[in-house]
């Protein structure tokens, strides 16, 4: 499949089955995903990988971030959630938002590479992302933020992926606008 084809197939999976890539799997995608474009080759970034009893750990991190009594049941939606980090780094050349872009290019060809793998992925967020019992609970370091999780799990057999619509290429590739002729002076 070429990468316009993984492009062109890739869907969010809302539900997916408890089967997951291993880490040895997983370690493979990493290492690809970690090709994206980025300024002065800082590595703004890292992943988490969360299985298990980590989920429970983070459902009781966000209770905790939106004043729950319960843990919330969002991370066991899936049996691999990998947060995704962005991890700054000081640089004069490359800005922060910069290094933000880099994370969530890596976090993205993750998702398109798990989703050619054979995998269900979903990229979640939420408000909880910010806060600071879900950061302590991820071990995020000062200069850290976390972006969201890849939901990843089977896809279940049957099952269609969530809709999207198409892109309106024309739309949303425009041209440089001309330069405003400058006024003749009398």
């Amino acid at each position: 499949m070429s990468a316009l084809d993984a492009v062109r197939a890739r869907h969010s999976w809302s539900k997916v089955t408890e089967a997951a890539p291993t880490r040895e799997e997983l370690l493979t995608l990493v290492a690809a995903a970690g090709r994206v474009a980025d300024h002065s080759s800082l590595r703004p970034w890292r992943l988490i990988e969360l299985r298990g009893d980590d989920r429970l750990a983070l459902g009781k991190a966000i209770a905790k971030a939106q004043g729950d009594k319960e843990p919330s049941s969002k991370p066991m939606r899936a049996p691999l959630l990998i947060a995704v980090v962005a991890s700054f780094r000081k640089s004069d050349k490359v800005p922060r938002w910069e290094q933000e872009a880099v994370a969530s290019g890596v976090a993205h060809t993750l998702s398109l590479l798990l989703d050619e793998a054979g995998w269900g992925v979903l990229w979640r967020t939420g408000e909880y992302t910010r806060s600071k019992s879900v950061a302590k609970a991820h071990g995020l370091k000062k200069d850290e933020e976390l972006l969201g999780w890849l939901y990843v799990g089977g896809k279940p057999a049957g099952k269609k992926p969530g809709r999207r619509r198409s892109v309106d290429a024309r739309a949303q590739l425009t041209k440089m606008p001309a330069k405003a002729k400058k006024k003749k002076t009398k």
